[in-house]
């Protein structure tokens, strides 16, 4: 069996990957998987049963081949049996492998468990393929890095870009994370979310990689309804606001805008799903997480500090 998964993106590959293991055990097949180099290198340590191949090869003998994504117009039926925005974009991977519904987690490895940052450090990813992904509240991130660094944490930016944008729209990396940005492996990423506290971050790759590394993940979105990405508690989103365009069956997402806001684009409340999002709903939900992981990152840098001290 080969199943065929599409280049250039992250975060889809990550959210259908794991059904294809289900699948492979459920038919007791050979499989194997059609991807881009940089994501075999990445999801391959974790599966050693999955033959992986380059996304043009293919295999000779095959039985049968499925060709996993999100299919527009959304109403085609030829090539995904339901709609992708009513059962989650993850979801869509088991309705086409013809597998039950069911949340699965990809298995995401580091390449060593050394830690090389010593000090307790969070990681964040602020950037995003579309503006509507983005946490548009102008006190957000500066607020939450912030609140960070006095609990104790360093915080380190692990987005590919430290600014992204078009037209008249651009977005930095936010005032006083760490610069960990850049066209980096993305194991090099794996590696330094391995030994984070947690993550924090938007309907986007990395929240992806984060949860399949398997520390907590506090999402930011307001386009994307909950259905739309993995199960998280410290999911934060105003229903107060307009919100979850994207898995709305009346309008169609549009790719080719940056700006896309379908129901209030050019009116004053354009991205209000994220813009009404404060960083004190955000930090709100960091705390919680903090208590009920135990964490304390301030008493870790005391006991560190001892440490040195005695040696």
């Amino acid at each position: 069996m080969l199943i065929k998964f599409p280049v250039g993106i992250l975060g889809d590959i990550l959210a259908w990957f794991p059904y294809a293991e289900v699948f492979r055990k459920k038919h007791e097949c050979d499989l194997y998987c059609a991807m881009a180099e940089e994501m075999i290198e990445i999801i391959k340590p974790g599966y050693p049963e999955i033959n992986f191949v380059q996304s043009e090869e293919r295999p000779d003998g095959l039985y049968a081949s499925y060709y996993m994504g999100i299919f527009f117009p959304c109403d085609d039926r030829e090539h995904q049996p339901t709609d992708f925005r009513v059962v989650g974009l993850h979801k869509n991977a088991p309705c086409i492998l013809g597998l039950k519904v069911d949340e699965q987690c990809i298995k995401l490895l580091p390449r060593d468990k050394v830690r090389r940052i010593k000090d307790p450090y969070v990681c964040i990813a602020a950037q995003a393929s579309s503006q509507a992904k983005y946490w548009n509240n102008g006190r957000g991130w500066l607020n939450v890095v912030k609140h960070l660094k006095t609990l104790g944490y360093r915080v380190l930016c692990i987005d590919r870009e430290n600014n992204y944008g078009m037209g008249s729209r651009f977005n930095i990396i936010p005032y006083g994370a760490e610069d960990f940005t850049g066209r980096r492996p993305l194991q090099e990423r794996i590696d330094l979310l391995y030994h984070a506290d947690f993550f924090i971050g938007l309907s986007s790759g990395l929240s992806w990689v984060a949860n399949g590394v398997g520390i907590p993940v506090v999402l930011i979105s307001g386009f994307t309804l909950p259905v739309n990405e993995f199960e998280t508690p410290y999911r934060v989103i105003s229903y107060h606001v307009c919100n979850g365009c994207w898995n709305d069956t009346r309008v169609v997402f549009d790719h080719k805008d940056f700006e896309w806001c379908p129901r209030l684009k050019g009116s004053d409340r354009q991205f209000e799903c994220s813009r009404y999002i404060t960083p004190e709903a955000v930090n709100k939900v960091i705390d919680r997480l903090m208590e009920d992981y135990k964490l304390k990152p301030q008493e870790q840098a005391v006991n560190k500090k001892k440490t040195k001290g005695e040696q």
